[in-house]
């Protein structure tokens, strides 16, 4: 098992890596920012269009977007349930845990799909399970719990599935996470895993994937172009995501650090889109290059021993 301030999340960064409790103390304090800002509804991830998917969406739950979002990211979360052995009745029995759930809308959204016996999300952000709770939380059907990806406060074998969305790559020791992950779930329970890679952490990820014996990796999907459609159809002129974010009641730092309509909130430098004010935070050194690096967004499923 690494160290905690060998790595930074999937991509390895060695050199010059701040300490794990650094990068854990920004994040938090960059999500609890986004909190404060942010509207019901708001989910915090790229999404994805697959037309397939969203019309089994649209059979399950008729009208499930409708006035709150643009869809595309409740299907990057319908993706997660992909691929897994369960039966609509299974569903209604499992315990289920996600891990970096942001302000809970995500889990939410899944919890009203296939109705578990109990869902609970976890994440650093303070203000964003503040948030969640206060507005999301069903008693013991739906909870929300501050904590580390790398400490989970649970239980062993507490839990039946595990889901993970776009939040790993900012974990500074994945293979702790992975470890903690198979550590709560119950012997035959499964692990969802979807996020964004550069080929360094894609490396990585596949090397873990071996070395860690209590899972068995069964299922891989390759989402980069339908994650690369939601972000297009989010910058184009007028989208729903413009219009939301044109209505946002945000400091001007978070507008600066978003860019021109959003793009750096919606991903636009994965679909190699940078703005004007892109550039010249990046020549100011204000903000990086670093999203452009990543190449492909993946969908794995393991199954725990």
């Amino acid at each position: 098992m690494t160290n905690g301030n060998a790595t930074t999340g999937l991509r390895d960064l060695n050199v010059g890596a701040p300490g794990a409790d650094q990068i854990k103390g920004a994040v938090s304090a960059v999500y609890d920012d986004v909190a404060s800002w942010s509207r019901t509804g708001d989910f915090w991830n790229w999404g994805m269009h697959d037309q397939e998917m969203l019309n089994e969406l649209n059979r399950l739950r008729p009208g499930f977007n409708a006035g709150v979002s643009d869809g595309f990211s409740e299907q990057l979360y319908y993706q997660t349930l992909r691929g897994l052995p369960y039966s609509k009745e299974e569903f209604k029995t499992l315990k289920v845990l996600e891990v970096g759930c942001g302000m809970g809308e995500g889990l939410n959204f899944l919890t009203r799909l296939v109705d578990p016996a109990r869902a609970v999300g976890l994440d650093i952000s303070g203000a964003a399970i503040r948030r969640a709770n206060a507005l999301l939380a069903r008693g013991d059907r739906l909870a929300y719990v501050e904590g580390d990806a790398e400490k989970l406060p649970f239980e062993d074998g507490e839990f039946d599935l595990v889901i993970n969305v776009e939040s790993s790559h900012n974990y500074p020791d994945v293979d702790l996470f992975f470890h903690e992950v198979a550590r709560v779930l119950k012997p035959g329970g499964h692990f969802s895993h979807i996020d964004v890679f550069d080929p360094a952490s894609y490396v990585r990820f596949t090397k873990l994937q071996q070395e860690i014996a209590d899972f068995e990796w069964f299922h891989e999907r390759d989402v980069t172009e339908n994650v690369k459609s939601s972000i297009r159809q989010r910058m184009a002129p007028g989208s729903f995501f413009r219009k939301e974010y044109a209505r946002k009641q945000m400091p001007l730092r978070a507008r600066i650090i978003g860019g021109i309509g959003g793009s750096h909130y919606a991903g636009a430098d994965f679909i190699g889109h940078r703005d004007a004010l892109a550039k010249v935070l990046e020549f100011a050194r204000i903000r990086t290059r670093s999203v452009a690096e990543y190449e492909s967004y993946r969908h794995h499923l393991a199954r725990r021993g």
